[in-house]
């Protein structure tokens, strides 16, 4: 692979230069096909051993030069001066045929100077967690590090009890946290924080680097980025569950995944993390978490460009992320015509799906076949609602078929739910059994459609169902 390693170039106070550490027997849980061609992989590249061997750490690959990055962050809302890669290192940055750069990292490659004491490794569990939410959520069209391959290693660790382990190998546009501004920031090292802006500005926006307000406008289009992708959320019903500033990335890709979740019982305060007792980063408090990450970075930047000027771009944030939002909700709706009838049957339903608990992924799907498919409730606010969409519907002038086929390119037919990726963990820890793990994302690497070639008819409706009670809003530990 064409390896650049352009961030090592920044010097040692950004970094722990290490290789990885071998691991035991290493095999393959599963590998991304679509995540490898960004790199220029072959489909078949993943079963051989030499794959394995080079990206479970246990060979050099000729050019990378692995590091451990130095950053820091808000956690929960409290600064925590102590965090870095303590258990990761990025191999380097690879240019493909298409002369885009990509991050390849290692997640589990063994304890760095920032472990703070831990074993350095990654569990299997949460390993197939990031590798099935990054390609779901990259078919889902929100932007995502990707997953390439888990690999997994004869060793137990120990969290609560002894767990398998293994190496999540992610691919990404950039690695350059929040936190990665705040650990210069807060340590007074303004000059490196200004050397980080122009790192970021040339490698991420190089259209910018002779602008004279290029802080300005990185700061800008990071605003933007980050409240394009959170309306990206809002609109799937994805709730990430740890939005701590060294989870927030400078190119708006979501970022490190931990307890995450997928809405499913319309529940506007759920939070699928066990440790957010007081749903700090539930589903209805995202976008506001989105815009006090930014704030946190804009005070990094504030002696670079200015209070009042970093003032006045936090301003644009609210009104950036409500028009996104719009446009996504147009989108699931199939209606075109933003007015204030739109706005009023979308408070509506938000109000009728909390009410009733509805699913809110199969809810959108009979959206598009109504009136076709009628609705079996027997609510009468429900149909009353239903009655009012059908006349926006109509004003637009289009087709059901035209509608139908609108809505269903954009609402997800399948998603990443709980009791899945559950039956997935189950037949991969307790029988060796990965064959689950890879039919789900092949299965959400196109969630609009049946994928007859996969799945047999018979077997569509296990995967669409609506969430079985005792998985519904499911919450998990940091550590799963």
């Amino acid at each position: 692979m064409n390896f650049q390693n352009r961030f090592i170039g920044l010097g040692p106070e950004f970094y722990q230069a290490k290789t990885p550490d071998p691991v035991t027997d290493p095999y393959l849980i599963d590998f991304s096909p679509s995540a490898g061609q960004l790199i220029d992989l072959s489909p078949e590249a993943g079963s051989s051993r030499g794959f394995i061997d080079q990206f479970s750490g246990n060979a050099p690959m000729t050019g990378a030069q692995p590091l451990a990055m130095a950053y820091s962050g808000h956690q929960f809302g409290s600064y925590n001066p102590r965090l870095g890669d303590g258990r990761g290192l990025l191999l380097g940055e690879v240019q493909n045929q298409g002369q885009e750069m990509w991050d390849i990292h290692l997640k589990g490659a063994g304890p760095t100077r920032f472990a703070r004491g831990f074993d350095g490794r990654a569990t299997l569990n949460s390993s197939i967690r990031e590798h099935l939410a990054s390609e779901a959520l990259n078919g889902l069209g929100v932007p995502t590090t990707r997953s390439l391959a888990v690999i997994g290693i004869r060793e137990l660790i120990y969290r609560q009890r002894p767990e398998l382990a293994a190496v999540l190998v992610r691919i990404a546009d950039s690695h350059i946290r929040f936190g990665s501004f705040e650990f210069f920031h807060y340590t007074g090292q303004e000059k490196n924080v200004e050397r980080l802006l122009e790192f970021s500005i040339r490698n991420y926006y190089p259209d910018i680097v002779e602008e004279s307000d290029r802080y300005r406008i990185f700061f800008q289009r990071t605003l933007q980025r980050t409240a394009k992708l959170i309306a990206k959320w809002q609109a799937v019903g994805f709730i990430h569950g740890v939005m701590n500033t060294d989870n927030m990335c400078i190119t708006g890709t979501t970022f490190d995944y931990g307890p995450y979740g997928f809405m499913d019982h319309f529940v506007p305060n759920y939070t699928p993390n066990h440790s957010d007792t007081h749903g700090r980063y539930a589903y209805n408090q995202q976008p506001e978490m989105g815009f006090w990450n930014l704030n946190k970075l804009a005070e990094t930047l504030t002696p670079l460009i200015g209070a009042e000027i970093l003032e006045e771009e936090m301003k644009q944030y609210q009104p950036t992320f409500n028009r996104f939002y719009r446009e996504e909700m147009s989108k699931k709706l199939g209606l075109a015509i933003l007015d204030s009838e739109f706005t009023q049957l979308v408070q509506k339903m938000f109000q009728l799906l909390h009410d009733h608990q509805l699913d809110y992924t199969n809810f959108f799907r009979f959206l598009a076949n109504y009136p076709i498919q009628s609705a079996s409730s027997n609510n009468d606010d429900l149909r009353s609602w239903l009655s009012h969409y059908l006349e926006l519907a109509q004003r637009e002038g289009m087709s059901h078929e035209e509608r139908k086929a609108q809505m269903d390119a954009t609402n997800p037919k399948f998603i990443l739910r709980a009791h899945l990726l559950q039956t997935a963990l189950d037949k991969a820890l307790k029988e060796s059994d990965f064959s689950e793990i890879s039919r789900l994302r092949i299965l959400l690497e196109n969630p609009f459609q049946d994928q007859p070639e996969v799945f047999e008819e018979h077997e569509i409706e296990h995967y669409t169902q609506d969430t079985p009670e005792t998985f519904a809003c499911r919450q998990t530990s940091c550590s799963a």
